[in-house]
């Protein structure tokens, strides 16, 4: 090291009395470990608005940002260990559209039409009938026998078959309003949300109604999930060989709808943990909401209200798709966080300019 002159020796020295100084007397400096966490707060700060760009800067944002910071920052009582920074969240209407019919269902439209020559008996099912005649309301009257048209319609193919149905169809669908595939209907603010709480060591899945087998095919490349972690309901699957090669074989009956209270039951039987933050917007996610926010510790219990009909749509206690009804009630009641996608979404999906 060089050899300090006796100017910067004294120079030192004197800096480092008056700091002394400052001490002994209470001075109006900030004490080192305040300054401190004051820094690292505005840079947790900082960080949140440049990872949450499409989020307005209002209660709703805020809510999530104080929340992870509580649940991350170590040597507090809220901390969590990141192996139990569970976060789940519904898909239809949550990370992605779901009007005017869920996309599923557009889906099974398709392939309805194709197997219908094969099932004359569905004639006169009045869910079929809907169904043919885009008939929306009366479609959703009876949703399980509409699940149940959706087994019959998609079973005894292999699951690879299906897989690559799925993605070819993905490929060519377009919705009917944005004329654009499906999967750019994905909501840019909850991209964003997924990556920032990634960023800050949780673990995301999805629960939803839609079936996994429907959603794993395109989640890890849109949502940056992966398959294991697609809680969703399940057609059943049988072992069988055929043409001499070992398949799995999709049967004709349902085995889980993931709704309404199945979704706790869903996320024990698959996930394993109670999650510490859940995210829908239905009356289909309110058990899953009370769920996660029944535990222990620091919990967040999130809602999407579709109040944007020029962006998107509007649509609430009335809706027959995404009816959001009894949990808005609840969250009025017990102070969850309701998101406004008008007020709180600067940009709705990510080819739309903010």
């Amino acid at each position: 090291m060089a050899q300090r002159s006796p100017h910067v020796r004294r120079l030192l020295a004197g800096i480092t009395v008056a700091a002394s100084l400052l001490t002994a007397f209470g001075g109006c400096a900030l004490p080192p470990d305040a300054d401190s966490a004051g820094a690292a707060q505005s840079a947790r700060t900082a960080a949140a608005a440049s990872a949450l760009p499409s989020w307005r800067d209002g209660a709703a944002k805020q809510a999530i940002v104080r929340f992870v910071e509580a649940v991350t920052k170590e040597g507090t009582a809220d901390y969590v260990a990141p192996a139990d920074r569970i976060a789940v969240f519904d898909n239809d209407g949550t990370l992605w559209s779901e009007q005017p019919l869920y996309f599923q269902f557009y889906f099974l439209l398709d392939q309805v039409r194709a197997a219908a020559p094969q099932h004359p008996e569905w004639r006169g099912n009045p869910t079929f009938q809907a169904l043919m005649a885009n008939d929306l309301a009366g479609l959703m009257r009876d949703q399980k026998s509409l699940f149940q048209l959706i087994a019959v319609a998609n079973s005894g193919m292999t699951v690879d078959e299906y897989d690559r149905t799925i993605r070819a169809w993905l490929e060519s669908a377009r919705h009917p309003k944005f004329n654009r595939p499906y999967t750019d209907l994905v909501y840019q603010p909850q991209l964003e949300l997924l990556n920032y709480l990634r960023a800050n060591g949780f673990k995301v899945y999805i629960v939803s109604g839609g079936t996994r087998e429907f959603m794993r095919p395109w989640s890890e490349r849109v949502y940056g999930i992966p398959p294991e972690q697609v809680v969703g309901s399940t057609q059943a699957v049988k072992f069988e060989v055929r043409n001499g090669q070992p398949a799995l074989v999709r049967g004709p009956t349902m085995e889980f709808i993931d709704d309404g209270p199945n979704k706790p039951v869903g996320i024990y039987h698959q996930i394993g943990k109670r999650p510490i933050l859940a995210v829908g917007n239905s009356d289909g996610d309110l058990e899953m909401l009370q769920y996660t926010m029944a535990g222990a510790g620091q919990r967040l219990a999130v809602l999407v209200h579709h109040d944007d009909a020029a962006r998107e749509f509007a649509y609430d206690r009335q809706s027959s798709v995404g009816k959001l009804d009894k949990a808005l009630d609840e969250a009025t009641t017990r102070g969850w966080t309701v998101i406004s996608m008008k007020q709180d979404w600067a940009r709705i999906y990510p080819f739309a300019q903010p």
